[in-house]
């Protein structure tokens, strides 16, 4: 690389007088590490020596109309960091790229500085109608070369070199904390990087056609650049692309159109999206991302500001512990920057770096303890910050109306979890609730609604939010359902439901529209619930349905919402559940009989909502418990289900108790299967133990059945009765093993009488030995002299 003379002087003067003689076009390569704050340093100072007239950025061509919005984009209006460029697929969303930027990022410093002094600038790379599509089926594009192969890490292997086992520290050490001359450096990165390349190719290693073809369009750029009349173009990008994008190793204009020729294209559109901090850090899983965000951009900042980096580093790490309720004096400060300082002098390196930072602080702010410090890692190291997207950027009509309702709502996105409760009873709260429930069905998970303290149906609501960037491809992709929020949200909630696989999601698709007020898509629900019912033969599915229908009607007339047409469809599938219900519970295994009880429970309990009676809904209960008659008394009907059912029948006033214990008995017959009558205890009594504290003849009659199993069938008997009793809370197990203990069991005998007298002496003693006095006088101690008796 050469450096340029300055650009638009006039010809024709005496050589002796360089300032006149014409410059010849250059171009200055500036390889940078993406997301470097030295190499964005690097970059400033080249530019304000080198004073380009155009400025080229590696990035696809579609950003070039998105330069203009990283300058000021009106009053109070502009691009704040991080920020990414986003590429997508008109038509297809899902294939996008992200390019993101930070304001340490090279990229954006050029682009900021190009703007600043309007210079005109662009982007050059491989343009995203290509990357995006799909290769053409059979197209042979290839041209007998690999393309994407695996190569070496040039970093890497430069470290290595140099004697480092980290690349990164060494990187740091060569480029990011070096202040000699900028164009030097780029110069030296230049030749280092054209070595690595140069190794690769004779391991066999530098064949790549996607990167040759992406080189091939920077160069493009470059030329259309030179040929528009550009006397000093500066081209920002990675390291690696700087050997191949110097004028001297240009191949033949034809030789870079063979390699882009006939590659298939796509339609795309670009837009600026908000990105995080949290989303730079390589654990994020970003390509070209950077281990500590926060401490590069507090890094750039103070070079940028010349302030000191080390003391305004540790006077925020102890702000931050301060506020975890943390010890952290000023004196404490002072201390710990000497020594980081002293550390980076016996290391050897050109500056204190973020490690010698953490070991300062570690050992004086935190007494040796690395605790401390994981506190506040992610606000300081990796960074908390969400960038802003101004309204004047150009977004899709979703994106827009999104945005409008955010601001309405002062519902800001930010990258950390926040929670928010709300009170629908408020118009902000339930404006807030109806729009986090229409993003939820839209599949954009920016927020998670959480237990509030209440149940469905109350005035409240909480929600954890956390606005991840990718959410801005959900919104794009959300787009082609509608240009409104509400209109799409009806859309997709319709499509939904012509896909739905059973009648339980249906009913749940049925509760999102009740709470996201969408009575066009609620309609659609409804339409195609009806038109699955008439059909279904699956008694197990209607019985998953009862339960989100039934919240449906019982709640939806606390949302103002109507459910008129819900409690229609809801009539029909209980009574079709409860004719069906005793044939579905014959012959079942052991995991059928699970399920069928866990979905047994769900059915109860979506019946025992509807109480009012104005619809109809309220006489479903007498079929429904006909149904669970007739499946309790069925000897066939595996245990699990007939047990639970038996269990209902009681809890609901339509079984006596006597007859339940007498249910019980016949089922816990010795003479019985002892592992079916397990399983229908287990159903009866599944989680609850107050039945068998409160009456104590059923406790008796287990108790008896256990005592009277035989040893070859108690082996089998232990893990069910372990399975049953293990729900229990460990003090009701505690107040059944006393009662069991210290209680009176049933006989069919009288009761054997004690003898008093006979007992006395032994009583007496113990007495004794316990300390007890005053036994004298108590009925039912026997002879005259027992007061004499006692001490």
């Amino acid at each position: 690389m050469s450096s340029a003379d300055p650009p638009g002087e006039p010809a024709g003067e005496p050589a002796g007088e360089p300032a006149e003689v014409p410059a010849a076009p250059q171009v200055h390569v500036l390889g940078v590490r993406h997301h470097g704050p030295g190499s964005a340093r690097s970059v400033l100072a080249a530019l304000e020596e080198l004073r380009p007239d155009r400025v080229v950025i590696e990035g696809p061509p579609e950003l070039d109309p998105l330069a203009a919005y990283a300058g000021a984009c009106g009053e109070g209006e502009e691009l704040v960091p991080p920020v990414a460029a986003l590429v997508h697929a008109a038509d297809d969303p899902r294939r996008a790229s992200f390019y993101p930027m930070a304001s340490f990022s090279p990229e954006w410093v050029a682009l900021r500085w190009a703007l600043a002094h309007e210079v005109p600038v662009r982007f050059a790379d491989l343009p995203a109608v290509h990357t995006l599509a799909p290769e053409a089926e059979g197209s042979d594009q290839h041209d007998g070369r690999r393309s994407a192969v695996e190569r070496s890490d040039p970093i890497a292997t430069l470290a290595e070199a140099a004697g480092y086992d980290d690349p990164e520290r060494w990187w740091e050490d060569a480029v990011e904390h070096r202040s000699t001359s900028s164009l030097a450096s780029f110069e030296a990165v230049a030749e280092a990087m054209a070595a690595v390349r140069e190794a690769d190719a004779e391991d066999g290693r530098g064949e790549d056609l996607d990167n040759d073809r992406r080189e091939a369009a920077m160069r493009r750029v470059l030329r259309a650049e030179l040929k528009d009349g550009a006397r000093a173009v500066a081209m920002v990008c990675g390291a690696f692309h700087a050997p191949a994008l110097r004028a001297d190793a240009w191949p033949t204009q034809a030789h870079d159109n063979r390699l882009l020729k006939g590659l298939p294209k796509v339609k795309v559109a670009a837009t600026w999206a908000p990105w995080s901090s949290g989303r730079l850090a390589l654990a994020s899983g970003y390509g070209a991302g950077v281990r500590s965000p926060g401490w590069y951009a507090h890094l750039f900042a103070c070079w940028r500001d010349g302030t000191d980096v080390v003391p305004t580093w540790l006077a925020r790490v102890a702000h931050a512990l301060r506020e975890e309720g943390l010890d952290a004096p000023p004196a404490g400060v002072v201390d710990a920057v000497r020594t980081a300082e002293a550390l980076a002098a016996i290391r050897g390196r050109p500056s204190v770096g973020l490690s010698e930072l953490t070991d300062a602080a570690q050992s004086v702010l935190c007494g040796g303890s690395p605790l401390p410090l994981r506190l506040v890692d992610a606000r300081l190291v990796v960074g908390e910050e969400l960038g802003e997207v101004p309204a004047s950027v150009p977004l899709t009509p979703l994106a827009r109306d999104l945005a409008a309702q955010q601001r309405r709502l002062k519902l800001k996105p930010s990258a950390t979890e926040t929670e928010v409760v709300l009170d629908l009873r408020r118009p902000l709260g339930r404006d807030r609730s109806l729009l986090l429930h229409r993003l939820v069905l839209l599949g954009i998970g920016w927020g998670e609604e959480v237990h509030a303290g209440a149940s469905t149906g109350t005035f409240k609501e909480a929600w954890l939010l956390r606005w991840d960037p990718e959410l801005a491809v959900a919104v794009v992709e959300a787009g082609l359902y509608g240009t409104t929020i509400a209109d799409a949200t009806s859309a997709r909630v319709a499509e939904q439901a012509a896909g739905a696989p059973d009648l339980a999601s249906l009913g749940r698709l049925v509760e999102h529209c009740l709470v996201a007020e969408l009575p066009e898509g609620l309609a659609a629900v409804v339409d195609a619930l009806a038109e699955r019912t008439a059909h279904q033969g699956d008694v197990l599915a209607l019985l998953e349905a009862i339960e989100p229908l039934a919240r449906s009607r019982r709640y939806g007339d606390v949302r103002g919402a109507d459910t008129t047409r819900v409690a229609a469809v809801l009539r029909t599938v209980v009574r079709r559940a409860a004719v069906g219900l005793r044939p579905a519970c014959l012959s079942l295994d052991d995991d059928a009989a699970e399920r069928v009880r866990g979905l047994v429970d769900a059915a109860h309990r979506g019946v025992a909502l509807l109480d009012d009676g104005a619809d109809g809904t309220a006489e479903l209960s007498e079929p429904w418990l006909d149904a669970l008659g007739q499946v309790a008394g069925e000897a066939r009907v595996h245990g699990a289900v007939a047990g639970r059912a038996t269990r209902l029948l009681l809890d609901g006033g339509r079984l006596a108790a006597d007859e339940a214990a007498d249910r019980m008995a016949r089922r816990l017959s010795v003479t019985g299967d002892v592992v079916g009558g397990a399983a229908w205890l287990d159903g009866f009594l599944q989680g609850d133990a107050l039945l068998l504290l409160a009456d104590r003849a059923l406790l008796d009659l287990v108790d008896a059945w256990v005592s009277e199993v035989g040893e070859e069938s108690f082996e089998d008997l232990l893990p069910l009765l372990r399975r049953t009793f293990s729900r229990f809370e460990a003090a009701e197990r505690r107040r059944i093993g006393t009662r069991l203990r210290t209680g009176e069991r049933r006989t069919s005998g009288p009761a054997r009488e004690v003898d008093l007298e006979a007992a006395l002496p032994a009583v007496l003693r113990a007495a004794e030995l316990l300390g007890l006095t005053g036994l004298a006088g108590l009925p039912g101690l026997p002879g005259p002299d027992r007061a004499g008796a006692t001490r």
